[in-house]
């Protein structure tokens, strides 16, 4: 059964994107040290990315080659994509992708992206784990890591670690106690 996870960098004040949707200030830490955590060794182990629409059209945005070629790409939406950037499936109902990932067993599935569509997860018990880069800036204004929707969880702190430029690694469990 394939793990489905988070990876996600986050402002020290929560965010993840700017007010006007930019990463700058996280791509000015590009390079960054992260020694075992390092991305490119996570996407390594990733055989499926789950993204919602906003995240794909971002990503669709960035003149870059898609980046997502090794991995099954699926993206969240409700609306074709007309000339997709990059192979990808598309899906609208979460209940039963979640059935459907949770059938995989060919490596772990990553949720890119902003926190709407992990939000979606974690309140249907669907993500496991994830690990949050905090990152030392304050954007005071933007996209937060989760949208405030009255979910409540307390997950297991698994790691937590001082990284390179002063970025904190949180890596927490979501699976009730006992299982896994």
């Amino acid at each position: 059964m394939a793990r489905i996870l988070g990876y996600i960098a986050a402002s020290l004040d929560g965010l993840i994107a700017t007010e006007d949707d930019t990463l700058d200030w996280l791509f000015q830490y590009d390079g960054m040290d992260l020694g075992e955590h390092d991305y490119r060794l996570f996407i390594e182990r990733i055989r499926t990315v789950v993204m919602g629409r906003g995240t794909y059209d971002f990503l669709a945005r960035d003149p870059s080659p898609w980046p997502y070629g090794a991995q099954r790409c699926i993206v969240v939406t409700s609306r074709p994509i007309e000339d997709p950037k990059g192979p990808l499936e598309t899906r609208s109902d979460v209940d039963a992708l979640i059935g459907e990932l949770r059938g995989l067993d060919d490596g772990d599935v990553w949720m890119l992206g902003g926190g709407a569509l992990q939000m979606a997860f974690l309140e249907r018990g669907a993500l496991d784990e994830i690990e949050i880069y905090v990152i030392p800036e304050m954007l005071g204004g933007g996209r937060p890591l989760f949208p405030l929707t009255g979910f409540r969880a307390s997950p297991t702190l698994l790691s937590a670690k001082v990284l390179d430029r002063g970025c904190v690694r949180l890596h927490y469990s979501f699976a009730p106690e006992g299982s896994g």
